[in-house]
């Protein structure tokens, strides 16, 4: 093999591992939902990133945080957005986006860091659904409008697909 095929190979590996990369790169990183872009963009201090990404899971923490999924799905009522996928903060009514929107805003409202509560899409189902993750030092809890438990999330039944980041703007 001559200097110059050795050149040309080296040239294509580094080209399939560059192209490898990348689509690992995009498996890892995905857009927020637009929906959420949508809403960030009307009301960006929902989106804002502080605090820690995770929070000790105290009893007081615990209670607040079943206080608060209780209180927002007695709150708002179920109607689904039909064939567009709308995003409401502060919401009467609506689907699984505005539940996630509103536990959000009351725990931040209640002294935990926006960091440690992430949005997350799942499938329940078959369909897609939104769900509050509030990270802890005793795992990933699970608030969801179709519970009034506060479930850990390795036994909620769900599977993540995607999550918002402790930054907002990043989702995985």
């Amino acid at each position: 093999m001559n200097i110059s095929s050795i050149l040309k190979t080296v040239a294509v590996a580094g080209m399939v591992s560059v192209a490898l990369t990348s689509v690992a790169s995009a498996q890892t990183r995905v857009h927020a939902p637009l929906g959420f872009q949508l809403m960030c963009l009307k009301n960006p201090s929902q989106c804002e990133a502080g605090g820690a990404s995770s929070i000790a899971a105290t009893n007081d923490v615990m209670a607040k945080i079943r206080r608060v999924n209780v209180a927002v799905n007695n709150s708002i009522t179920p109607k689904a957005d039909g064939r567009i996928d709308v995003w409401t903060v502060n919401a009467s009514a609506g689907d699984c986006e505005e539940y996630v929107l509103a536990k959000r805003a009351a725990l931040i409202k209640e002294g935990l860091p926006s960091s440690s509560l992430r949005i997350a899409y799942v499938k329940a189902n078959g369909v897609g659904h939104a769900i509050l993750v509030v990270k802890t030092d005793n795992g990933d809890f699970v608030l969801d409008n179709l519970s009034s438990a506060v479930r850990p999330l390795a036994r909620s039944g769900y599977r993540i697909i995607e999550e918002m980041s402790a930054d907002p703007d990043v989702w995985t």
